[in-house]
C-alpha cells in the first residue's frame, strides 16, 4: 500500500484519537501492522521532546562546607562529606538525641 505523507499523517491522527493498540487499528483499517508500527515509531522520533545534553564537567563538592543544625542553645556542625556518606545514620542519631 503506497501512501503519501499526508495520508500517513491522517491515519496516525485517527489512530491517536481511537485509543486502540497499533496492531488492532492497523488490522481494522487494512494496513499491514508492521508498516503501521513503523509509521508510529517514525512519528514518535520526530515529535520526541527529549534532547540529549552532554555532560561538560563533573561537580566537585567542597568538603569544607558543613551543615549546621540549631535547636535552642545547641549547635551541631556536620561536615558535608559525612552527611553525604551517611545521611540515614546521622538522622537516626539526631532523632535519638532529641
Amino acid at each position: 500500500m503506497k501512501t503519501s505523507k499526508e495520508e500517513r499523517a491522517m491515519w496516525l491522527e485517527d489512530w491517536k484519537q481511537s485509543g486502540k493498540a497499533v496492531w488492532a487499528y492497523a488490522v481494522e483499517n487494512g494496513i499491514a501492522p508492521q508498516t503501521f508500527y513503523n509509521w508510529v515509531k517514525r512519528e514518535e522520533k520526530k515529535t520526541s521532546g527529549f534532547v540529549e545534553i552532554p555532560v561538560k564537567k563533573k561537580i566537585k563538592i567542597d568538603t569544607a562546607q558543613e551543615i549546621l543544625i540549631e535547636k535552642g542553645d545547641i549547635k551541631i556542625h556536620i561536615p558535608l562529606s559525612v552527611w553525604i556518606e551517611n545521611p540515614s545514620i546521622i538522622m537516626e542519631g539526631l532523632k535519638a538525641a532529641s
